[in-house]
């Protein structure tokens, strides 16, 4: 006679006690009381036949190292990586990762007047560290060196690249800006400016002088910190 292990179905998210669910959970407690994974799970919406919406979201934590931080610079083709993932969840993950990154900038560069490297740096840290390229930005400023206006005005590849001073230009006399300073990221981590990034700096700073326009400083960023052309006397 066969003896068949019975394998009991597996409950859903909907079959779970109210108080474990994630929706009813964020409504009943807030969503600071719900793990990472639960609060992925409710962008989720659903699982599939056989995962659940919160097992999905633990595969793309799994994917980030469980680091919310790494999470934000995961891209779509890498979160259509986890099988249940398809294009509409994981747009919906990006979606939710740049409000939130959205959310950070804005907060900061409203109430923002430049007074160090320092502070526009953090800033520019939180603005520019997750793209996996490298970007040119340009922050423009008053008279009182508040922030009117922040720009990625070039993109380019993993080792470079190429800002139009002409572009920049245009867009500081549309601000009505005193003042800019120009800041780019590196991918890679090294935080040494180039030759590229010296002669565009020298360049600009030259340009920008004949529309009374003064170029505060050129700030590199990555993970690891910052380099300010200020800082160093390279301005």
């Amino acid at each position: 006679m066969s003896m068949e292990k019975i394998v009991a179905p597996k409950k859903t998210i909907r079959e779970w006690p109210a108080d474990d669910r994630p929706r009813e959970k964020l409504a009943a407690s807030g969503p600071a009381n719900l793990s990472n994974a639960e609060l992925i799970a409710i962008l989720l919406q659903h699982g599939t036949k056989n995962r659940s919406a919160i097992e999905l979201a633990r595969e793309v934590l799994d994917l980030a190292a469980n680091n919310i931080d790494e999470l934000g610079k995961l891209k779509l083709a890498d979160l259509c990586k986890v099988k249940g993932i398809g294009f509409s969840k994981a747009v919906t993950i990006l979606s939710a990762i740049e409000l939130g990154r959205r959310r950070l900038s804005a907060h900061r560069i409203e109430r923002m007047v430049v007074r160090n490297s320092n502070e526009i740096a953090q800033y520019l840290k939180t603005t520019l560290r997750d793209y996996p390229h490298e970007v040119f930005g340009v922050v423009f400023l008053n008279r009182a060196n508040k922030i009117r206006h922040f720009e990625i005005v070039s993109s380019g590849g993993i080792t470079g690249t190429v800002a139009d001073p002409r572009i920049i230009l245009r867009k500081a006399l549309d601000c009505e800006a005193t003042s800019i300073v120009l800041s780019h990221n590196h991918p890679s981590g090294n935080l040494l400016p180039s030759k590229a990034d010296k002669d565009i700096t020298e360049k600009l700073k030259n340009a920008a002088g004949y529309f009374d326009i003064q170029v505060l400083d050129h700030i590199i960023v990555s993970d690891d910190g910052y380099f300010s052309f200020a800082d160093e006397g390279l301005l």
